[in-house]
C-alpha cells in the first residue's frame, strides 16, 4: 500500500485525506504551519503523524508520495522539493501563481520522472463522464459552440475575505480559483483552445478582490466558446456548461450551492421538441459527508495507479501547465485588451 503525506490541514484534511483512503492509498502523515494543532487535526483524521514543517513530512521515509493542499504560490517549492525527493506528487489547481512557477514544477517531474497529478475534478463527476461519452459518440452531431455560466456568491467574497481565492496577486481570484477548471474541462471536452480574450473585475470600489469574467474563445478544431463567470452573483443561477451541436443539445446544469452535487444532464436531438433529462447514478457518493470527495476519489484511483506503473496519468503537471498558461493569456488579454493566441503548448 502506498503511504501518504498530506501537506495543508484543511482541504488536505476533509477532502483529500478520505479521498486517498477511498482509493486505496495509506495516509500516514499531516503537515501544516502549527505542530500542536496540526498533531491535533492529525489524530482527529486517525493520521499517526503530524508536523509543523513540510520539509520535515517530505523527509519521512514513512511517507512514499506528496498530496499538496496549500495556496498556489506555495505550491512550486514544495512539490519541486518532494519530486527532488523521489516522492510523487498530487498538488492542487491552480498548479501556481505564475506561469514561471508551473513550469518549474512541469520541469522538476520531468527531470524526476515521478507521476504527478492536478486536482481538477469536475471531469470525474459521473455525469460529466456520461455527458463526455455521449458527445464522442456524436449525440449532438458536430459541435457548433459552447457555452458556460457560472454565477454564484461564493463564502469568501459573501465575508469579503482577503486571501489567495479573493487576491489575483496569490494565483487565485476568479481566474486561479474558478476558471481553472473551467480551462481544464473545456479542453477535455473539446480539445485545444486556439485563441481567447477576457475581461475582468472585481467589486465596486475594491477591484482587488477579483470576482468576475467575461471570455470568447476558439476551439483549435474551429468551434467558438463563450464563458461568463462571476462568484460575486447573490442568488446566482448556479453553474452550466451547454454543448449546441449540429444535430443537438446538450447541457450540464447544476442550479444548487454544492460544487459538485447536484449536476443534471439534459439532451435532445433532432427531431426533438424540449430536453430530456438523461438520468445518471453515482452510487460512491452517497457514502461520503461532501460531495468532492467521490470525483477526488476517483483521481486518486488513477494517481496511485501511476505510481505504481512509474508513469503519470492525466490530468498531470503538462495538463495544469497548460492551465496556466491559459489563465496567463487570460490575464494579458485584460491588460492589452487584445485577443491571445494560446494554440502553442507550454
Amino acid at each position: 500500500m502506498i503511504r501518504l503525506g498530506i501537506i495543508g490541514t484543511n482541504y488536505g484534511r476533509t477532502v483529500l485525506a478520505p479521498a486517498l483512503r477511498a482509493a486505496g492509498g495509506d495516509v500516514v502523515a499531516l503537515a501544516g504551519r502549527d505542530e500542536a494543532k496540526t498533531r491535533a487535526r492529525a489524530a482527529e483524521a486517525g493520521i499517526g503523524n503530524g508536523y509543523g514543517d513540510w520539509r520535515a513530512l517530505i523527509a519521512d521515509d514513512r511517507v512514499d508520495a506528496v498530496a499538496i493542499a496549500t495556496m498556489p504560490a506555495l505550491q512550486p517549492e514544495i512539490a519541486c522539493a518532494a519530486l527532488a525527493a523521489g516522492k510523487p506528487v498530487f498538488a492542487e489547481k491552480p498548479m501556481a501563481s505564475t506561469l514561471a512557477g508551473a513550469r518549474a514544477m512541469l520541469q522538476a517531474a520531468q527531470k524526476s520522472g515521478c507521476a504527478t497529478m492536478v486536482d481538477f475534478n469536475f471531469h470525474q463527476v459521473m455525469s460529466w463522464q456520461r455527458a463526455k461519452a455521449m458527445l464522442d459518440d456524436g449525440a449532438i452531431g458536430a459541435l457548433r459552440h459552447v457555452a458556460v455560466h457560472w454565477h454564484i456568491e461564493n463564502f469568501s467574497i459573501q465575508k469579503r475575505m482577503r486571501n489567495w481565492k479573493t487576491l489575483a496577486d496569490d494565483g487565485g481570484g476568479v481566474l486561479g480559483n474558478f476558471i481553472s477548471h473551467c480551462f481544464h474541462y473545456l479542453e477535455w471536452f473539446c480539445g485545444p483552445l486556439a485563441q481567447l480574450s477576457a475581461r475582468l473585475s472585481g467589486l465596486p470600489g475594491d477591484d482587488a478582490l477579483q470576482t468576475t469574467v467575461a471570455m470568447a474563445l476558439e476551439f483549435a478544431g474551429g468551434p467558438l466558446g463563450s464563458l461568463s463567470m462571476s462568484c460575486a452573483s447573490y442568488l446566482g443561477s448556479g453553474h452550466r456548461v451547454e454543448f449546441y451541436g449540429e444535430d443537438g443539445t446538450l447541457m450540464l446544469v447544476n442550479s444548487g450551492a454544492d460544487y459538485m452535487r447536484g449536476f443534471e444532464l439534459w439532451h435532445g436531438k433532432r427531431p426533438a421538441a424540449a430536453l430530456t433529462r438523461v438520468p445518471v447514478v453515482d452510487a460512491a457518493d452517497a457514502q461520503f459527508p461532501d460531495g468532492r470527495i467521490a470525483p477526488v476519489s476517483r483521481l486518486a484511483q488513477q494517481f496511485l495507479a501511476a505510481i505504481e506503473n512509474g508513469r503519470s496519468a492525466p490530468p498531470s503537471f503538462a495538463e495544469g501547465c497548460r492551465v496556466q498558461q491559459l489563465i496567463d493569456a487570460a490575464q494579458r488579454s485584460h491588460r492589452e485588451g487584445r485577443m491571445i493566441d494560446v494554440g502553442a503548448t507550454p
